[in-house]
């Protein structure tokens, strides 16, 4: 159980350690076409081809695409009261840290009357993309909730799977949760076709076109975000979870190995990596494994997961080789256990979150540390980021000028317009002083 990867006495450069790092084979442009078709049709034929994916994919068509506002206030008030608190007190939390994600606006002052006004402005309307597969994701409609409402968007959209369980409606748990957010415009629809329909909206559901989609989701999901992204903004092609634990010999091989279980029971594709430089860590974990694994609730998910080409044991000659394998990884979830983390972390560049010693498990992230759990998956941590408030946030820069100020430099726009054969450009500041 868990391959090993033994990195030591070998010079890697970033090139050879992107070649290695461990992946689950799982390509997004594998769907592309299937999807197309799934796009096309709901552009097409609106809810009715929704009802019909719903139908083959769900195993069940829903009365109604768009949830009423009865079955909200319902469900949130038979959430169960455990739950209910859970979710109060993650909101609570991803607000105040969502909050600092905004930053204030900014004047500067080039020159006396010449000002630019730096503001983030939020996007008018979102869609929200929470999954229904193997799991309930509650959590995830606070995540993608709470961002876009701290960043000031005014609309707001969530779409998941319909339940077959629950005849064709959302599942009553993620309704609950939505409703005590104050979301009001839930829609029972999934995978690709959820996406078209965020995107370029449905007439006859009365679903206005979205500036934005986000949230995690299946093959199908992630290809699709791929395709709308031009005519939308998304987050990222979410993928499958990862985990990646960067562990020396002060670790305790028990937590590494609830925690390597925890990300595997998500999805047979999902990765758990551990990168450590004691040999004697990764045989205790390696012994640890089977009872662990037989002892957990979906044990055959998780042998999948940590079975397959996308999770490891790494053996690495020290902490700096560890951080350079991670940073070519870079993974969803990083955990850090050793003995100097404060050392380690500014070697720690790519991560899409990081979590810090033996008493920050990533499913504290999952749920109330008040991080947010949407994040860049498949090695798109190397160059994105996870959700934020920013998400939903455009920089814009308001530029207001005196006929003083702008006087001062009329010269040096001619030159430069003429300089790049624009004369109009020139011409349009001279107008100004005829």
């Amino acid at each position: 159980m868990m391959r090993t990867l033994d990195l030591r006495g070998r010079t890697l450069s970033a090139a050879d350690l992107l070649a290695l790092v461990p992946r689950a084979a799982s390509d997004v442009g594998s769907a592309v076409d299937a999807v197309d078709v799934l796009i096309r049709d709901v552009r097409e034929r609106g809810s009715a081809a929704l009802l019909d994916q719903a139908e083959r994919f769900d195993r069940v068509r829903p009365a109604a695409v768009r949830m009423s506002a009865e079955s909200l206030r319902e469900a949130e008030a038979a959430l169960e009261p455990a739950v209910r608190s859970a979710l109060e007190l993650a909101i609570d939390r991803v607000r105040r840290t969502s909050a600092a994600q905004v930053p204030a606006p900014q004047v500067t002052e080039v020159a006396p009357g010449a000002r630019i006004v730096q503001r983030w402005q939020p996007v008018a309307r979102v869609g929200l993309y929470v999954p229904g597969g193997k799991a309930v994701y509650p959590s995830s409609v606070v995540m993608n909730v709470v961002a876009a409402q701290v960043a000031g968007v005014g609309s707001i959209a969530l779409a998941s799977p319909p339940q077959a369980e629950f005849g064709g409606s959302v599942h009553p748990t993620i309704l609950g949760a939505a409703s005590l957010l104050g979301v009001d415009e839930v829609y029972a629809m999934g995978g690709a076709g959820a996406i078209a329909a965020l995107a370029y909206g449905v007439d006859d559901l009365g679903l206005e076109p979205v500036q934005v989609i986000t949230g995690p989701g299946n093959l199908f999901v992630a290809t699709a975000k791929r395709a709308v992204k031009g005519v939308v903004g998304i987050d990222s092609e979410a993928g499958p979870t990862e985990i990646l634990i960067i562990a020396d010999a002060s670790a305790r091989a028990d937590y590494i190995v609830a925690d390597l279980i925890s990300q595997a029971e998500h999805d047979e594709l999902a990765g758990s990596v551990l990168v450590t430089d004691d040999s004697d860590l990764a045989q205790a974990v390696r012994d640890a494994l089977p009872a662990a694994v037989a002892a957990t609730r979906h044990r055959e998910r998780v042998v999948t997961a940590l079975d397959g080409p996308q999770s490891a044991i790494v053996l690495v000659d020290d902490l700096t080789q560890a951080a350079r394998f991670s940073n070519a990884y870079g993974p969803e979830h990083l955990e850090v256990h050793v003995a100097d983390a404060p050392a380690l972390l500014p070697l720690l560049e790519s991560a899409g979150a990081i979590f810090v010693g033996d008493h920050t498990p990533v499913s504290l992230g999952d749920y109330v540390a008040g991080s947010n759990h949407v994040l860049p998956t498949g090695g798109q941590a190397r160059f994105a980021s996870g959700l934020g408030a920013y998400t939903f946030l455009r920089p814009q820069q308001i530029i207001e000028y005196s006929r003083e100020a702008l006087a001062e430099v009329a010269e040096h726009v001619g030159a430069l317009s003429d300089a790049e054969q624009l004369p109009a450009h020139g011409d349009a500041v001279r107008a100004r002083f005829v």
